[in-house]
């Protein structure tokens, strides 16, 4: 899948709750990140949101009616905006991840990105990529899983990289 444009490659990780998918997440992007590669990550989450702390300028421009309040510096910038609907993945990629080599995304399980699932055993639960659903195209696990798809084991983040850049940019790294 990519972005609206066309131009930005999006690999989803996937797994059910507890599995481990941040972490794989946070370990991958140094490594990315040291090839080069610019990774913008997008979580999608059930949860309310609050970004702004109550009391500051941004927060009380907000509760005073602002659609959208930008707090900029020297090292970032974030924004707190409205929207009337949910934004589809690609909305946001074209909006917020510009400049950018590619995409990864935890969360958003129906959109069909490929996916790389985490999975762990300790639920009792099967693995989601058995489900059928042709985007999973690898599956990170310590578990012992039949499945024709790549298995990668958690710790083993050098050659998941690869996977992910062989795969989803068409490129090697080393």
């Amino acid at each position: 899948m990519t972005a609206a444009s066309g131009t930005i490659p999006v690999i989803g990780i996937a797994g059910r709750s507890g599995s481990g998918k941040t972490t794989l997440i946070e370990r991958l992007l140094p490594l990315l990140s040291e090839r080069g590669l610019r990774i913008a990550v997008i979580k999608h989450t059930h949860h309310d949101l609050e970004f702004d702390v109550p009391g500051k300028d941004s927060y009380r421009f907000k509760r005073a009616g602002a659609a959208t309040s930008i707090l900029v510096s020297r090292t970032g910038l974030g924004v707190v905006k409205d929207f009337e609907n949910d934004l589809s993945l690609d909305d946001i990629i074209s909006l917020y991840a510009v400049g950018t080599d590619m995409v990864i995304v935890e969360g958003f399980k129906h959109e069909r990105a490929p996916k790389i699932e985490v999975f762990t055993a300790d639920r009792g639960e099967p693995p989601l990529c058995l489900s059928g659903d042709a985007a999973y195209i690898a599956i990170v696990t310590d578990e012992d899983i039949d499945t024709p798809l790549p298995r990668f084991a958690r710790d083993d983040i050098p050659a998941i990289a690869r996977f992910i850049t062989s795969h989803i940019l068409s490129r090697d790294i080393p």
